[in-house]
Formats: C-alpha cells, structure tokens, sequence
C-alpha cells in the first residue's frame, strides 16, 4: 500500500483515531478526483485500556494508540502529527438551546464571523460541575424575526438568532482521552462524537431530510443519533454493546471468554426461532477435560435477550425524541452499524421491536472503490471513516502528517567502487569516433574469461589482478573441445 505522496500536498490528508472499547484504528486518507476518500493507510490494534468508552488504563491506551498509529505509519510511509478523535460513553448528554446576537451594522451581510461569535455565544452556557461542551450544533436560523432559515450566510439583518443542539460530556473523560493522545506524541485536532461520525460515514443526505436514525453497536457502547430535515435532533449514548453479550454467553454457557466470542461472531442468532433443538456444536475443554457440548438453540436465546434490552433502550430514545408526531415522523426508518450490526437476525429484531424499516450501515459509499475483500468495508470501520471524513472537511488549516525523512545517499564501499571501475562502459560519439578507438573494446570481447574473473574475485573479496580459475560454461566447453581434437590427432 506504500502509495508516493507529494511532500507539498500532505496537508491535504487527515487522520482519523476510534478509540474504542474492542479496538483502536488509526485510518489515513483523502479525497481523489472524484470527491472519494482514498484510504492510504490504516492500523488496528486491540484496545485493552477502554471499557464502556471511558478510558480507564492510561499506560495500556496509550500503548495501543502507538500500535495502532505505527501500523498506519508504515503502510502509508508518512508521519502522523495530529488526529481527529471520536468520543462515546454513557456519560454523554444532549441538550437545546436557543441563543441571539445583535448585529452593529445590519447593512452588511451575514458572514461566517457572525456565525462564529453566536456559536461561542453558546459555548460560554453553564455547565453541570465536572461538565464541558463537546458540540454545539446549529439547527435553524432566525434573522429578524423570520425563522426557519438553514443558511443565514449572505443575507440582510441585525439580530441573528439560533436553535442549537448541544452535545455535552464529563471533563475528566475528555482530559484523559486527550492526554492518552498527547502522550503518543500526537496532536489532538478535534473531538468528535463518535454517532456524528459514523452518521457522517453511512447516511445519506436523503435519509438525513426524511429522517432516521442511526444505532451504532459497538463493543462497549450502543449509540444513537436522530436526524431529520437534514438536522439532528437527539443523540443518545447507550452503555451497553457487543461485549455484554459475550460476557452473558461466557455465564450462561460456563466456558472462558475467547470461546463465547467465537461462538458469538460464528453461531450465534438474534432469532432463537431459527435454531432446532437438536443442533449442537463442540467447544474444546480445559486441560484434561472432555468437549463441552453447547446447544445453538440456548445460544440465540441468550443473545435474544440481551439484544432485546439494547433494542428497547434505543427504541425508549426514540419515543423521547417523540417519533410518533407527525412532524417527526423517521421515514427513513433505522440504520444499524457497527461490530454488532453483523450478529445475524439482528436486523429483523430491530424491525420487529421498532416497527421501522432497517438497513446495515456499510461506510463504502464514501470510499473509493476497494477490493471485496477488504476489511474496511465492514460496519465495524463506520466510526473511524466518519472521524476521518470530519477531519477532512474541517476548517482548520492543520497538517495531520508530514513526509519521512529521506535518507541519507548511500555509501559506497571499497568493494564496490572497485567492481565499479572495472566494469565502466565508456560512451563513444558515433560520428567523430575513429576506428581504432574501437579496438580495445574488441579485443576484450575476444577474452570474456577475464572480465569474468574480475566480476568473480570482486563477489569473493579477492583482488581482481589475482589468480583465478574460471569455472563458466564457455571455458568448460573449450578445454574439452581440445582435449577432443587432441585425441583425434592420436
């Protein structure tokens, strides 16, 4: 994957960093001719410091941050300097807020000044203690009085006004996430919420207008997010994922956890329906101990019921939101990615216990075209696109990479430089060239035997005037040919 990249052009190419609570990915890309993401590196590493999105092991995070960074170095041939970063557990929040500016001069035009000094207008709102604004989201204007205005920009008036949805989170979870990132010798170029950006990677804008919502099942985490009128409207952080259902089965079936893993991403069901009762699968015993013998039909009853509870709290989301009035209507139904999304039948839980229509999120419509096979395809890579989609479209001028050091001009050996002089190839002008200018050169075609030898004694460490004894076919053939004639001559 090492692609030769414009030193010049870097600051052209984004990082993105998912800090989950499975795994950490490090992607690295950017937009080709057609407005796709080209992917130009990635790494994976397993998150070992991370339960339920919240850092809990400084030292182990950051050492799978470095993991992770390092692999994306390496296929990329760059160095990464800064990331955009995702951010999720339960103790993220969302609230409205509506906020006003008076503009001087309402003769001039609404400009991205304007809009600036409102937004932080809202980021100086009180906060809970230990609270700080993640995001502050604008969702309809208002300018003089007249509402619902998408894009202010360009127009005529003297107080601007707003409704925001504003994301807020613990400060002492930030800061950590921050610090795991700093200590990697990386720079933090924003903090995202991790539903934003896998919205970003697997919704449409159409969908987004219609309104959906989007259910990212993580390891650690569910997370949710509303959108409609092209606008969203609720978020919502779940504190329950993949995870929970690997530990259920690791209970319920007495084996360790690696098996019930295993049994989860292989055999297991959203729908215990679909399983008979005699079907059944072997799991290997402990040291000593015979096979265990698991039922698949207890199996998806396990994961039934725990799939059941996330679903619920999603759909209790939902009906806070308030779905069922008409004007909030989610047309677009539900859209499930996410590690947990490739559980099977989980899609038809999910429209059985909404009532909405549903699809897999899959993040490959941003991206440019990949081979089938690869694993940035899956549902599983949603949030780490969409982290690298917003650092891409960002506004900051910030340099997410830098070009390797090249490396210093080789050194040329004793060795070398004298197997260089002996095989120079002198360069002749054709048209003042004299004839006999050529006769050296003929008269060292007429003896290969020497120039081999040089050749030879230069591979073996030896001067090239010492004695040698050709071995090549060429003199084989000659000395037998002689001794030939000489025994015709007899």
């Amino acid at each position: 994957m090492n692609l030769s990249i414009d030193p010049m052009k870097t600051h052209r190419i984004a990082v993105g960093l998912d800090i989950g609570t499975t795994k950490i990915v490090a992607l690295i890309g950017r937009h080709n001719e057609f407005g796709k993401i080209e992917i130009i590196g990635h790494g994976t590493a397993p998150s070992l410091g991370v339960q339920r999105g919240v850092v809990v092991n400084i030292t182990q995070t950051i050492e799978s941050i470095e993991k992770a960074v390092e692999l994306a170095e390496q296929s990329a041939g760059l160095n990464i300097k800064s990331v955009a970063v995702g951010i999720a557990g339960q103790h993220i929040r969302s609230l409205q807020h509506s906020d006003y500016i008076t503009r001087e001069d309402a003769e001039e035009v609404i400009e991205d000044a304007d809009l600036d000094r409102l937004t932080e207008n809202v980021h100086k709102l009180a906060m809970m203690p230990g609270e700080e604004i993640i995001h502050v989201l604008p969702q309809e204007y208002k300018v003089d009085g007249q509402g619902d205005i998408k894009e202010p920009r360009g127009m005529y008036g003297g107080r601007l006004e707003a409704s925001f949805h504003i994301v807020v989170g613990q400060l002492t979870s930030i800061k950590n996430i921050a610090r795991c990132v700093k200590s990697a010798n990386l720079d933090l170029h924003t903090v995202n919420l991790e539903p934003l950006a896998s919205a970003d990677a697997v919704l449409s804008q159409e969908e987004k207008e219609a309104g959906v919502v989007l259910v990212d099942i993580g390891g650690g985490t569910t997370d949710v997010a509303i959108f409609k009128d092209g606008i969203i409207r609720h978020t919502a952080v779940i504190p329950h994922g993949g995870n929970i259902i690997t530990s259920d089965i690791k209970e319920g079936c007495a084996i360790i956890e690696k098996q019930a893993e295993t049994l989860k991403v292989r055999f297991g069901s959203a729908w215990p329906g679909e399983n008979k009762e005699n079907e059944i699968v072997a799991i290997p015993g402990l040291r000593g101990r015979d096979p265990k013998e698991i039922s698949l039909k207890n199996l998806s009853r396990i994961i039934h019921a725990r799939c059941t509870e996330i679903i619920n709290a999603v759909f209790t989301e939902i009906k806070n939101y308030g779905y069922d009035q008409p004007s909030k209507k989610l047309i677009a139904g539900v859209v499930i990615t996410g590690g947990g999304s490739q559980l099977k039948h989980i899609k038809q839980l999910v429209e059985y216990l909404t009532g909405l229509d549903t699809r897999v999120g899959y993040p490959n419509e941003h991206l440019a075209s990949l081979d089938a096979t690869n694993p940035l395809n899956s549902p599983i890579y949603a949030t780490a696109v969409g982290l690298l989609m917003q650092g891409l479209n960002s506004r900051k001028e910030v340099d997410f990479v830098e070009a390797l050091e090249e490396t210093a001009e080789p050194v040329v050996t004793e060795l070398e430089a004298d197997v260089a002089s002996d095989t120079e190839v002198p360069v002749f002008d054709h048209e003042t060239a004299d004839e006999s200018e050529f006769d050296h050169i003929l008269d060292e075609a007429d003896q290969p035997e020497e120039a081999e030898a040089q050749w030879a004694s230069a591979a073996e460490g030896r001067p090239s005037n010492a004695p040698v004894t050709s071995t090549s076919q060429g003199n084989w053939f000659k000395r037998w040919a002689d001794k030939f004639i000489d025994m015709i001559d007899e």
